[in-house]
């Protein structure tokens, strides 16, 4: 009625034992993160850099697309974190440096030269 039963002794495995098999688990989820950090993380990180010096560099007479979708011309930057816009004749609008979402075009710089 009863069949006897033989366990097998759990002997540990040469594989499991050593230091490499850790590692060699590991290698996967590192370059997962490699992969993530240069399709991801740096390409957003760059776009950022890129718009801080956009916002920076806004000056009077900037047309400029708000991120609400508003084009207008800058007509007077207020402070490190304002600017006006003027987006028709007569009307401006406070709009905060961050939300301008791309420069369509800058004006030509004056020349000090008379033309002859």
């Amino acid at each position: 009625m009863f069949t006897e039963a033989f366990a097998q002794t759990a002997t540990p495995s040469a594989d499991a034992a050593t230091p490499a098999a850790g590692l060699a688990s590991m290698i996967p989820l590192v370059l997962i993160f490699v992969v993530f950090y240069f399709l991801l993380i740096r390409p957003q990180q760059k776009k950022m850099k890129d718009h801080q010096k956009m916002v920076a560099a806004l000056r009077r007479g900037d047309k400029v697309v708000t991120a609400g979708g508003l084009i207008g011309s800058v007509s007077k930057v207020i402070d490190d974190n304002e600017v006006a816009v003027e987006i028709a004749d007569g009307v401006q609008v406070r709009v905060v440096r961050s939300t301008i979402s791309s420069v369509v075009s800058k004006p030509e710089p004056a020349n000090d030269k008379k033309a002859a």
